[in-house]
C-alpha cells in the first residue's frame, strides 16, 4: 500500500489528510494557518503536519509517494506556483518546489475549488461519471469540470468562474467589479443579503430576531425555511432559480453526466435543489436533462483533502514519478 497526502490550505486553517490508493481518508490533522507569520512558516507547518499524519496513523513515512495541495486564489498548476492568494498574502510562491524540498516527494498544487470538485469526481458524488461539473457554494460561488479524470482549465487556467456570470435583473455590485453576478445571490453571503434587504424593507419573518442581534446568516434562512417562514421559502426558491439560470449555460456548453453541488451552501439540500431542477426544465433542452444527474456533494469537509491527494496521484503517475 502506498499513500498520498492531501492538503486543504485556507486563510484560517490548514487541513492535512493521509489518503490511500483507493482515495480513502485514513486520518487527518488540522492546524491554524498563521499566514501573517510568512510563507516559510506556513510551508514548514505543512511539512510538519505531513510527518504528524504518519505518526498518528502508525504508517511508515517511506510509503508516501506524493503530496497535493488545494490553495485559494490564482494557481499555475503546471509550474506549481501560487500566483496570487489574497487571504494568504502570497504572490508568486513556488509551493511545489519549496514544499517538495521539505517533504522529499513530488508536490502538486491547484486551486482549492478545483481540488474539491476533483475529489467529488474521483471519490464522491461524481465517481464513475465521465464528465462531472461541480459548483461550490460558500462565501462566493465557483465551479470546475472534470472530463474523464482530467480537470478542464481553459486558457490561463481561468475556467470555472461561473460565479461571475451576470444575471439579468440583478443589480447588486460584485467584488469583481461587475454588477449582478451569480454569486451575489447564490452564496452564503448572498442568501443572508437577500434576507437583510427584505427585513430592512419591513417584511415580517422569523429572521427578524437574528437580524436585530446582528447574527443573521444563511443557516438561519434554512432553519426558518423548515419552520415554514414565507420569506425564507421565497429566498431559497429564488436562490435555486438563479443557480438554475447560471447552470443552464454550463449544461448546454459541457453536457455533463453529473452536476455536483458542494460547499457549505450545499447543506441547504432540496431547499435549493428543487427550484434548481424546476428552473432547468425551463431553460435547458430536454435532451441534456434526460442524461443528467444533479447531486449534493458527499465529501463536504473532506473533499479538498481527498481531491488534492487524488490530484497528486494522477499527476505523479502521468509524469512517471511513481507507479501506483
Amino acid at each position: 500500500m502506498q499513500y498520498m497526502v492531501g492538503i486543504d490550505l485556507g486563510g484560517t486553517n490548514i487541513v492535512c489528510g493521509l489518503v490511500n490508493e483507493q482515495y480513502e481518508l485514513v486520518t487527518k490533522v488540522k492546524r491554524p494557518t498563521e499566514a501573517d507569520l510568512g510563507v516559510e512558516h506556513v510551508l514548514s507547518k505543512m511539512s510538519e503536519m505531513v510527518d504528524e499524519l504518519f505518526v498518528k496513523a502508525g504508517v511508515d513515512r517511506s510509503l508516501l509517494v506524493a503530496v497535493g495541495a488545494g490553495i485559494p486564489g490564482f494557481i499555475d498548476p503546471e509550474r506549481g506556483v501560487s500566483i496570487f492568494a489574497s487571504n494568504l498574502k502570497w504572490n508568486n510562491v513556488d509551493v511545489s518546489g519549496r514544499l517538495g524540498a521539505k517533504v522529499g516527494v513530488p508536490v502538486f498544487i491547484d486551486n482549492d475549488v478545483r481540488m474539491y470538485i476533483f475529489g467529488e469526481a474521483m471519490s464522491g458524488a461524481g465517481r464513475g461519471a465521465g464528465i462531472v461539473h461541480g459548483v461550490t457554494i460558500g462565501t462566493g460561488l465557483a465551479a470546475a469540470t472534470v472530463v474523464h479524470g482530467e480537470l478542464h482549465y481553459g486558457s490561463g487556467f481561468m475556467a470555472g468562474e461561473l460565479g461571475h456570470v451576470a444575471i439579468d435583473g440583478e443589480t447588486t455590485p460584485c467584488g469583481c467589479g461587475l454588477t449582478g453576478c451569480l454569486e451575489t445571490v447564490v452564496s452564503a453571503t448572498g442568501i443572508a443579503r437577500q434576507a437583510k434587504e427584505a427585513l430592512e424593507q419591513g417584511r415580517e419573518s422569523l429572521l427578524r430576531t437574528p437580524y436585530e442581534r446582528g447574527e443573521l446568516t444563511a443557516a438561519h434562512v434554512s432553519q426558518a425555511y423548515d419552520e415554514g417562514d414565507q420569506l425564507a421559502i421565497e429566498i431559497m426558491n429564488y436562490t435555486g432559480q438563479v443557480l438554475g439560470k447560471g447552470l443552464a449555460y454550463s449544461i448546454s456548453l459541457l453536457s455533463p453526466d453529473v452536476i455536483v453541488i458542494g460547499g457549505g451552501g450545499a447543506l441547504a439540500g432540496e431547499r435549493i435543489l428543487k427550484p434548481l431542477r424546476d428552473t432547468l426544465k425551463q431553460y435547458v433542452y430536454h435532451g441534456y436533462l434526460e442524461r443528467l444527474t444533479i447531486r449534493q456533494g458527499e465529501l463536504i469537509d473532506d473533499g479538498g483533502v481527498i481531491g488534492s491527494a487524488a490530484f497528486a496521484k494522477s499527476r505523479a503517475e502521468k509524469l512517471g514519478h511513481v507507479s501506483l
